[in-house]
């Protein structure tokens, strides 16, 4: 029978735009997902999708049950929340701090859907750059950060995967390099957020144990730093979705850090007592949703 899964797993191939953020999305395996798309397509006698497209392209069967599916699942997920409401009550605060000072860049979009969802719930961002986020949480000056996995102190939510490029002005004497290595970074002049250097991964991940020596400047804001880079300042290290415009239009280059690159894990972190509440648990979801659909280069974590 069809199921409300399978509406799911249809509106999230169309959301992620392929079959393993599709995946990532769902919290499945590629190999299940796969086995569900399989038994529905055996079910109605043909492909729901075109392997091939890019982003995915729909069969008429396909968009005739992302139809339903876009009828039926607001409104069920609408009762979920409404029901979580009655059960928990309506109103709340989550009060926002930022580990990741580039996370601005998409979550005020996450903060608008979730206040369509939410309206009486107050949430707020904790301005202001803060060494130690976690210690906000044990104080109760917050409610929940997005940044590092803080242990079992907390509970933890895990958000998305993002690698981490060096960018650099275009005539830069690294420019030529399709990837840097250790090495390349010596002498050179670093360009980082005003937050202590175990916070930053260029520096914890690969300069400190290669025991390279290089300068540091800070800067509070992304456009700040970018264009100390793009004049010659310096160079950044810097979330993939954070630098991608300012790529496009060639105002900086970015390369890879290492053969594999130079990866981070997101989180979402808040005190035991808030981690089954609907609305905390709702957030969560709205981040992973809206950052699977317009961040290009993540990989969602299970």
């Amino acid at each position: 029978m069809l199921e409300i899964r399978h509406l799911r797993t249809l509106s999230a191939l169309r959301s992620a735009g392929s079959l393993v953020r599709a995946a990532q999305l769902l919290n499945l395996t590629q190999s299940a997902l796969s086995h569900q798309i399989k038994l529905l397509e055996d079910r109605y006698g043909g492909p729901l999708f075109e392997r091939k497209s890019v982003p995915i392209g729909f069969t008429a069967t396909g968009a005739r049950l992302l139809k339903l599916a876009d009828l039926l699942l607001p409104e069920i997920e609408a009762a979920e929340r409404e029901v979580a409401r009655l059960t928990q009550g309506d109103t709340g605060q989550l009060r926002v701090v930022l580990e990741c000072h580039t996370c601005f860049d998409w979550l005020m979009p996450v903060m608008d859907e979730f206040r369509k969802r939410w309206p009486d719930v107050e949430i707020d961002l904790v301005s202001g750059f803060h060494s130690e986020p976690a210690e906000l949480l044990r104080s109760g000056a917050a409610d929940l950060v997005i940044g590092s996995h803080y242990g079992p102190e907390f509970a933890t939510f895990p958000l998305f995967r993002f690698e981490i490029l060096v960018v650099m002005a275009q005539k830069h004497r690294l420019a030529a390099q399709r990837r840097l290595l250790a090495a390349d970074f010596e002498g050179e002049t670093l360009i980082t957020y005003p937050v202590p250097e175990t916070r930053i991964d260029l520096i914890r991940e690969v300069l400190q144990p290669a025991h390279i020596h290089y300068e540091r400047r800070t800067a509070e804001l992304t456009v700040a730093v970018l264009q100390l880079v793009a004049s010659r300042r310096g160079i950044a290290a810097l979330p993939n979705w954070a630098i991608k415009n300012y790529v496009d239009y060639d105002y900086v280059i970015a390369r890879p850090v290492g053969e594999q690159g130079l990866w981070s894990d997101l989180f979402v972190s808040v005190p035991e007592a808030q981690k089954q509440k609907a609305y905390v648990l709702d957030f969560v979801n709205v981040i992973r949703e809206q950052c699977a659909s317009t961040l290009d280069g993540i990989k969602l974590l299970s």
